[in-house]
């Protein structure tokens, strides 16, 4: 489950900014003619158009009050805004603003002032904070991955010549916007190579599994398991990864 909820629960409270309609301002509403004086006719500012409940995204009333549904677009502040013009009222019948702003009647400037205090500054920060460590890491990714498997279905076996073959499956994945092309070299033991092929192709943000079969001469080798190293290297770009692994040498 999403918990953006949760977490826009906790941080809010009073003096939290939300989209807010002037109660205190605009009731009772109802319609009038423009040059109406609204307080002979015991009306508020509000001309009740409808217009702040039409042009909501998610068909809620603002004039209700603060509804979970508001997504704080301010779509209904602006064309209330248009409306006032039109009837040569204030605007600001619906506006941002804070709970305490509202029963207050703080101005703009005191709202604000009470929105940046020491509790959003450290949000804000921890947020900048965040951004920037992910603006790191982006920028410090590898543009791919290898990931060394050995072949279970495929024993260390002794091939012509008395050579040692062992079987690996490798998974190539590239983290770059265009296609790529990579080269595999082994080392780890005098003589071993790569019989296999030994260029792939992979996609654009894809990845690949690659057979490698890796030989080993005949010559006087202790019987075990031994560490190897993959190097893939990028024949499009100056990069490279490696991975360990084991190569078997059977007994006699």
């Amino acid at each position: 489950m999403c918990p953006y909820a949760r977490f826009q629960s906790a941080m809010f409270d009073r003096d939290t900014l939300v989209v807010a309609y002037d109660q205190a301002r605009g009731e009772p509403r109802g319609a009038r003619s423009r040059k109406a004086d609204p307080s002979k006719l015991n009306l508020g500012t509000c001309v009740n158009c409808n217009l702040c409940f039409q042009v909501c995204p998610t068909g809620i009333d603002i004039r209700n009050g603060l509804q979970y549904e508001c997504i704080g677009c301010g779509a209904c502040a602006d064309v209330c805004d248009t409306v006032m013009d039109k009837m040569g009222y204030a605007r600001g019948l619906i506006k941002y603003a804070t709970e305490n702003a509202m029963l207050g009647g703080w101005s703009k400037q005191q709202t604000w002032r009470r929105v940046l205090r020491p509790r959003v500054l450290i949000y804000t920060t921890i947020l900048l904070i965040m951004v920037v460590c992910m603006m790191v890491s982006l920028q410090q990714r590898k543009p791919f991955k290898v990931d060394v498997v050995r072949d279970r279905g495929v024993m260390a076996r002794v091939v012509d010549g008395g050579k040692i073959e062992n079987v690996y499956r490798l998974q190539i994945m590239n983290a770059t916007e265009s296609l790529q092309r990579y080269s595999v070299t082994v080392s780890g033991l005098p003589g071993l190579e790569v019989t296999s092929d030994k260029q792939i192709e992979v996609a654009a943000t894809e990845s690949r599994w690659m057979v490698v079969r890796a030989l080993l001469p005949a010559d006087p080798t202790e019987p075990g398991s031994h560490v190897i190293k993959f190097r893939i290297d990028s024949l499009d770009i100056d990069e490279h990864d490696s991975e360990k692994s084991t190569f078997i040498v059977p007994e006699n």
